[in-house]
């Protein structure tokens, strides 16, 4: 996410405004008690501002802030070894997750992202992105995408970029699969029970950061059973600091849901963070669900067409 400067700068222009105008009635008011004095001036007194009511900014009315936040009950974690080594364990779910990224191109979803910014002194949200979006996969695998509802944008403190965008498809459900695991260390962290279910718990992080990719960095916990993930804690890397841009990204959970029995898929992302930029932090927060999966079929080959081979008399 990438902050717009310009919006920044109006408004620390308008408190710096402000607050000449405070410091010069101030210095008013206190000029006659300042000439009595011949040594330093006292302290000031203290003093409270009141509480303002939060006012609504003209034109926009804020959604309703997104639904409770998925929380799991954690058992502490455990630091013994497993029954079996790591690295069996790491190839076993890596090839488990393989399965399931096919499986997935299976089904048809809908995406549901809201981004918001906050404001510090309200506490409420002072933006909002949303966009809905069915997700469908055709038969040769390729991802094709029907945005159904997406209302104008009031975010004015960041913008959604490019990133962004392949961060909410391949990041936020991170799927470590036996093809991307080369990229990945992958180290073992310990044992701990979610819920009902007893995960083994891995910290990942990139080996290598190539230029113009994008990577998962945190923690996933994979149930012992099936061997998927179904827990991601971490942020997408690298930020993007340039001259004269900033791009930064926030840390995020992942929840996956067992589907049909077999596999585990992602149904809820929730971020909630403040980004630092070099014009100061932003908080925003940010919910994504991944609803309605529906299996559309049987996968069909389709190619050039062949004669079959004749029977022999």
């Amino acid at each position: 996410m990438q902050a717009n400067l310009e919006t920044q700068m109006n408004r620390a222009i308008t408190l710096s405004a402000l607050a000449v105008v405070a410091l010069l009635a101030t210095l008013l008011l206190s000029l006659p008690l300042a000439a009595q004095q011949t040594g330093p001036l006292p302290p000031p007194p203290a003093y409270s501002a009141p509480t303002p009511t939060p006012q609504p900014r003209p034109g926009y009315s804020p959604a309703p802030a997104s639904a409770p936040h998925q929380t799991t009950t954690e058992s502490p974690l455990s630091t013994d070894p497993p029954k079996i080594p790591p690295d069996q364990i790491i190839q076993k779910f890596a090839a488990r997750e393989l399965d399931f990224k096919k499986e997935r191109d299976n089904y048809t979803y809908t995406q549901t992202v809201v981004v918001q910014t906050i404001d510090d002194y309200s506490g409420q949200p002072d933006g909002e992105y949303r966009l809905v979006t069915d997700i469908v996969f055709n038969p040769q695998g390729k991802r094709s995408e029907h945005d159904t509802f997406a209302p104008a944008s009031s975010l004015q403190r960041i913008m959604l970029d490019e990133q962004d965008k392949e961060d909410l498809e391949r990041v936020q459900p991170f799927v470590l699969t036996t093809d991307e695991l080369p990229k990945y260390d992958v180290k073992y962290a310990g044992q701990q029970q979610l819920d009902e279910l007893n995960t083994y718990v891995f910290d990942v992080a990139p080996k290598k950061i190539e230029k113009n990719q994008r990577y998962f960095q945190g923690r996933i916990w994979v149930e012992q059973q099936d061997m998927g993930i179904v827990k991601t804690d971490g942020k997408a890397v690298p930020d993007i600091r340039k001259r004269g841009s900033e791009h930064l990204y926030p840390r995020f959970e992942t929840f996956r849901e067992n589907i049909e029995g077999k596999y585990w898929f992602p149904t809820y992302t929730h971020a909630d963070d403040t980004l630092q930029f070099s014009c100061g932090g932003i908080h925003m927060r940010m919910t994504v669900r991944y609803e309605n999966y529906k299996r559309f079929g049987s996968t069909i080959k389709i190619g050039p067409a062949t004669e079959a081979p004749k029977d022999k008399p």
